[in-house]
């Protein structure tokens, strides 16, 4: 065995590249990142990637804005300014609730919405003024690209990549990070 070595393969349509990346998988080869140009439903099953927990983020995000848009109701219109608008009673949060729950809820979304936005670029390590991590300009366009990182014999490889239908198969130099 040699040093590891990397491979670039493309297709041409996302139907060829799902059953590529199964049979690649079950060729026990393991896939660093797959590139496309729009999301390929299946494909997370099928590179074996864990659930996300993007939903439990969600739903504490969620939580954390109807708090704020309580505390901060309770506050303006009960604590600091009560006022009597239209002949409702300002004397407790509880009476006033009905007239509260439309903006309990736009915080709710908003908070949730943006707060998720703002984990996944954090996670997914994009932030302003970062260099493009693509590596063909193809893929953003029509091509999907496998990166696959392997120690094992390339003759096999590229074999087994023509066969699930890869239109070029490359091998690239690994970036050195300096």
């Amino acid at each position: 065995m040699g040093s590891e070595k990397i491979f670039h393969a493309f297709y041409n349509d996302d139907d060829i590249l799902l059953s590529a990346v199964k049979k690649i998988r079950e060729n026990h080869y393991d896939i660093e990142e797959i590139y496309t140009p729009f999301p390929v439903h299946g494909l997370d099953k099928a590179m074996g990637l864990e659930p996300t927990r993007i939903a439990i983020a969600a739903f504490i995000y969620g939580c954390i804005g109807i708090t704020v848009a309580t505390l901060m109701m309770n506050y303006i219109m009960i604590v600091d300014w009560p006022q009597n608008i239209g002949g409702k009673p300002s004397f407790s949060y509880m009476e006033n609730l009905p007239a509260f729950v439309p903006i309990m809820f736009e915080m709710t979304v908003f908070h949730a919405a943006h707060l998720m936005v703002i984990t996944f670029y954090l996670r997914s390590k994009m932030w302003p003024l970062k260099e493009a991590e693509n590596p063909d300009p193809r893929t953003t366009d029509d091509h999907f690209l496998v990166e696959i990182h392997t120690n094992k014999p390339e003759g096999v490889l590229k074999k087994l990549l023509r066969e699930s239908g890869a239109v070029e198969i490359n091998e690239v130099k690994p970036k050195v990070h300096s």
